[in-house]
């Protein structure tokens, strides 16, 4: 570690004493994990509970709080009398030794343990703070890349990557001289922490309420009018076969890969239209301009053709770009209405659960399932009039806006957090 640096690029002000070095060996006491696979482990019932290598390497954040976490009990209470002097409490780290990749060494510091027991469990190395530190702050900085920078040398293995307790003795430490400086980062990156989860939680709210919504918005097999609608619409919907309403073309065809990656052309990649009611124009790719190829129009629908499990084929997604020399991937097949249809409803029609179970209902094969795109265009599809499907749509598209306006703020948070670790720390 470079001696020169004895502070972070960013501080709090007011703060100004330089960090202090220390070793690894004399900033923890080890304490003792045990080496319960999942099978001794329930989530119903027992007298102490566990911290698993996975959870902390895959579930858990910086830091948990014990009594809002979810953590598995221990089966066997008899199992547990030899580990009674290593309960955790409150500051105490758990580091994962394993990993299948460079994640190992990854820690949970522990918060919120009063009343609880609680060890550590297969594949940790827990360790106590001789001295008492600023809550959050070890955690945090063991799991910047400051620290654990130092532990990548030190990973041994190929397939699993592994660390040891020996190993980390002998890693320094550069922590600030004051309790107050530690607690005052622990808090702010906490505090950060906590609007990601906000936003994250914000986003899943809203996705089960689309989930919901595309169960109830859409008339069920044999009706005629959906459980939930918005008001003054009465009329019941038609029924029309979606071969009677629009035809269907080809994807890019006669093409090599030499053919792509470059040219004045964009063509619509098959994970687009899988993942994207509605297409989005920023991914897509290079390919040379042909104009023998069916050029994508404003409105057109693309299905997919074939996918690995039978309730992934046949994804549906609509283009709603007004752009040239533009085509579908060969692996997906383009649909044209001939009546006016609104878009964005149509967009989220063709995913709904009434929909999607007919497809699905179509696929055939074995270890890879495909449809047929006539038997596509013999499906029928409600029709509401013009004036409702606008509402649909738009409803479901606003729906889709917030969940991306959340994930947005979640991911720039993310990527605020990533510098901050990368300054805050020496």
């Amino acid at each position: 570690m470079a001696e020169e640096r004895k502070a972070p690029k960013l501080r709090f002000p007011s703060f100004t004493d330089p960090w202090e070095q220390r070793k690894f060996s004399k900033v923890f006491d080890g304490l003792q994990n045990n080496t319960l696979s999942r099978v001794e482990l329930n989530y119903e019932s027992g007298s102490v509970k566990n911290v698993h290598y996975g959870d902390v390497l895959i579930k858990f954040g910086d830091y948990i709080d014990a009594s809002e976490t979810e953590l598995p009990y221990i089966s066997d209470d008899t199992k547990v009398d030899k580990f009674k002097n290593s309960f955790l409490q409150d500051g105490d780290i758990i580091i994962a030794d394993t990993a299948e990749d460079d994640t190992v060494g990854k820690c949970t510091e522990i918060q919120g343990s009063e009343g609880l027991k609680l060890l550590s469990g297969l594949h940790t190395i827990p360790c106590r703070p001789k001295k008492k530190y600023g809550p959050k702050f070890l955690g945090y900085y063991i799991n910047s890349p400051a620290y654990h920078n130092q532990l990548k040398p030190l990973m041994q293995g190929i397939k699993v990557t592994s660390i040891s307790k020996t190993a980390l003795q002998d890693t320094d430490m550069m922590i600030p001289a004051t309790i107050e400086e530690q607690s005052k980062i622990g808090e702010y990156l906490s505090n950060l922490d906590s609007l990601i989860t906000l936003h994250q939680r914000k986003c899943d709210q809203v996705n089960t309420l689309k989930k919901a919504m595309l169960q109830k918005m859409f008339p069920k097999e044999g009706e005629t009018v959906p459980e939930i609608r918005f008001p003054k619409f009465t009329d019941p919907w038609e029924q029309r076969k979606l071969g009677k309403i629009g035809s269907t073309y080809t994807g890019l065809s006669g093409k090599t890969k030499e053919d792509f990656g470059h040219g004045e052309g964009k063509f619509i990649t098959y994970m687009n239209v899988f993942l994207n009611p509605v297409a989005d124009l920023s991914r897509t790719e290079s390919v040379e301009i042909d104009k023998s190829q069916n050029e994508v129009q404003y409105g057109d629908v693309f299905f997919t053709t074939s996918s690995e499990t039978p309730e992934e084929v046949g994804m549906s997604s609509v283009w709603l770009e007004n752009s040239v020399n533009t085509y579908l991937n060969s692996f997906c097949f383009g649909y044209r209405p001939t009546e006016d249809i609104d878009p964005y409803y149509l967009a989220y029609m063709l995913r709904s659960d009434s929909i999607r179970s007919k497809i699905v209902y179509l696929a055939q094969g074995i270890s890879r399932y495909n449809i047929s795109k006539n038997k596509v265009m013999e499906i029928d599809i409600p029709l509401p009039d013009k004036e409702e499907q606008k509402q649909i749509g738009k409803y479901f598209k606003d729906l889709d806006n917030l969940i991306t306006l959340h994930q947005r703020k979640r991911d720039e948070l993310k990527e605020l957090k990533k510098g901050l670790l990368q300054q805050m720390f020496v």
